[in-house]
């Protein structure tokens, strides 16, 4: 299967509300697994980062997350059921703006609800970073970018000037 182009901050698509996939089991819904997967790998090897990525960031407006920590997961029309009152203030980043950085807050705890490719019906309970990267990818799915979630503006930096900062020494404060 073919690696897609990732959809770059811009595009309209990034910002639609997705629709559910109503039909499992289908050679669509599992030749576009295939795709993300595929474009996940590869964006990993050329950039160096990457744990997941969402059906609209390569133009299928359809409520699909993949996932690749330790085992590759499917999450199929994924809801945010649970989230913790604590919360965690962290770096993001994104396929779709890759030269960006994005100070956030999220939810510590989440519980999600999913169906696998299968259609069977799931639920995970996750923590800090998969907790983090599970809610920007369902923020995706949902037509928010982590940019939409910037503390404020002034928590915005290019990639390249993270970097500087970090290896200065130096904390990184703004």
């Amino acid at each position: 299967m073919p690696v897609r182009d990732i959809l770059q901050l811009g595009n309209p698509t990034l910002r639609v509300n997705c629709d559910p996939v109503r039909t499992f089991d289908t050679e669509e819904l599992q030749s576009l697994l295939v795709d993300m997967r595929e474009t996940l790998n590869d964006f990993r090897a050329r950039n160096g980062f990457g744990r997941g990525i969402a059906a609209p960031q390569i133009g299928v407006t359809q409520r699909v997350v993949f996932i690749q920590v330790e085992e590759p997961i499917a999450l199929v029309n994924p809801t945010i059921t649970k989230r913790s009152r604590k919360q965690i203030v962290l770096w993001d980043d994104c396929f779709s703006f890759p030269n960006l950085l994005v100070k956030v807050r999220r939810h510590l705890k989440i519980e999600v609800r999913y169906h696998d490719e299968h259609g069977k019906r799931h639920s995970l309970k996750a923590e800090g970073a998969m907790s983090e990267l599970l809610q920007h990818e369902i923020d995706h799915i949902n037509g928010i970018l982590a940019i939409d979630r910037a503390i404020d503006s002034k928590h915005i930096v290019f990639r390249s000037e993270f970097e500087k900062w970090k290896a200065s020494g130096k904390e990184i404060i703004l």
